[in-house]
């Protein structure tokens, strides 16, 4: 009964956006096949799963549904309950469509859910004091969304606890930064105090309004401070793949789409870090087939309400056929886990028997991007990128089903809100390379440019 409720919500769901109420198609009264076109191929899923008094083996089949369909984990949720000594007492509400709805038992953890916090925890260093004043200024935002008269009383509290840890800290914090970067560096902590000592004149005044695009400003130039930080690139990449296009570092890129039948928003610019600390194989790829104008031009291929998708070139080919070689360019699967010095290559981290280990760059934010690859190979991605539409109630933060089965190698930064307005058949503009563009070795693109 309650995954033909589910089934019947489902078929109701044409306004929502995380389920498309034509990607189940009801066999029976408690069965349903996914036909959605999944993230790592072309085609649908064909997972289907059922219930039936004789099939003993069904719980293997919510596992699959979970690990090749994002799009299914509601209706695997449901089909589970016939399981549970509560079956009887579950009630779906079709209105809404909450079909999992103590989403934690699925996946849970740190409510760590901003791109740009998630790339200044994922920087290769170890600086208490400077990592304390960001926490200070990272607390304000939970602070702001209390409704009280007094809610500038904590952020009050905390800008002077930042400007304290920073004042007694100053040569700790100088003593981090690399010699080559010195003088930046210098500059940075001197703005940054400034603008703290400035912060905290105009919280006399009581005007709220000020509050949060101070913090971000400030925060931005904490993350400055932090890259200031890094000497050299932290670790060597293995030798099979070190010839390859890398990104040594971090780059900020802009991509530009013409939005079309949408008359609320005609173009959307979209900044994008990619992060080559912790995936300098993706990173670096999807760099080097930006230089190339791989993306310009190009068509969003797939919006569901869940994933944004592109990157699958006209042809046969599902990736970047290299003209070098004739072959379509692959990348293996690239995840850096907490406490690894580099990254783990071609494995997952389930078969790895580690499934619930942290990792660097999670799926934690919305507009996080990472690499499309077919299901049957971690080492199949190529060209194809999607970008998480996230639901907090369907993906809470930490531990999501998608982490450490496909390599996230950056976040999108600013106006990520509008990637909810991007449609298939929206094209990319073009998507650039702002700054950072001296950290990618090995470019393919030099060769064919010469």
């Amino acid at each position: 009964m309650a995954v033909a409720a589910v089934l019947q919500a489902a078929s109701l769901a044409t306004t929502t956006t995380w389920l498309d109420a034509g990607a189940f198609r009801k066999e029976g009264l408690i069965g349903a096949q996914c036909v959605h076109k999944i993230v790592s191929a072309r085609g649908p899923c064909a997972i289907r799963a059922s219930l039936s008094k004789d099939d003993v083996a069904a719980p293997n089949a919510f596992a699959k549904v979970l690990h090749n369909c994002p799009t299914c984990v509601a209706v695997a949720a449901a089909l589970l309950v016939p399981f549970s000594s509560t079956a009887a007492d579950v009630d779906v509400d079709t209105e809404r469509v909450s079909a999992i709805s103590e989403p934690s038992v699925l996946i849970s953890g740190p409510p760590t859910k901003d791109a740009n916090a998630l790339l200044r925890d994922a920087l290769p260093l170890d600086n208490k004091p400077i990592k304390e004043v960001q926490k200070f200024l990272e607390d304000i935002t939970e602070e702001m969304k209390v409704p009280d008269e007094k809610v500038l009383e904590p952020v009050e509290r905390d800008v002077r606890q930042a400007t304290l840890v920073l004042n007694q800290s100053k040569e700790e914090i100088l003593s981090y930064i690399a010699e080559s970067k010195r003088q930046e560096g210098d500059h940075i902590l001197t703005t940054l105090n400034e603008e703290l000592e400035g912060f905290q004149k105009q919280l006399e005044e009581k005007d709220s309004s000020i509050v949060l695009p101070r913090q971000k400003e400030l925060l931005r130039l904490i993350g400055d401070l932090e890259e200031t930080m890094i000497a050299k690139f932290p670790y060597e990449i293995p030798e099979e793949y070190a010839k390859r296009p890398l990104l040594m570092g971090r780059a900020t890129l802009e991509m530009k789409v013409l939005v079309k039948n949408n008359p609320n928003v005609k173009d959307a610019v979209l900044h994008i870090v990619l992060d080559g600390y912790n995936a300098p194989v993706t990173a670096g790829n999807f760099v080097d087939l930006v230089e190339r104008r791989f993306y310009d031009g190009m068509e969003i291929q797939r919006s569901d309400g869940f994933v944004l998708q592109t990157g699958d070139p006209d042809g046969p080919a599902e990736g970047f056929v290299d003209p070098a070689t004739g072959q379509v360019r692959t990348v293996p699967l690239e995840i850096m886990v907490e406490g690894q010095k580099q990254p783990i290559y071609g494995t997952t981290l389930e078969e790895l028997g580690l499934p619930k280990a942290k990792i660097k760059l999670p799926f934690n934010a919305f507009g996080t991007m990472a690499m499309a690859r077919q299901e049957s190979d971690n080492n199949s991605g190529s060209s194809q990128v999607f970008w998480l539409l996230k639901e907090s109630e369907l993906t809470p933060n930490g531990d999501s089903i998608h982490d450490g089965r496909y390599a996230v190698f950056g976040y999108v930064t600013e106006n990520e809100g509008l990637l909810a307005n991007l449609k298939a058949g929206d094209v990319i503009e073009s998507i650039r390379v702002l700054h950072g563009l001296d950290n990618l070795v090995n470019p393919s693109y030099v060769v064919r440019l010469l």
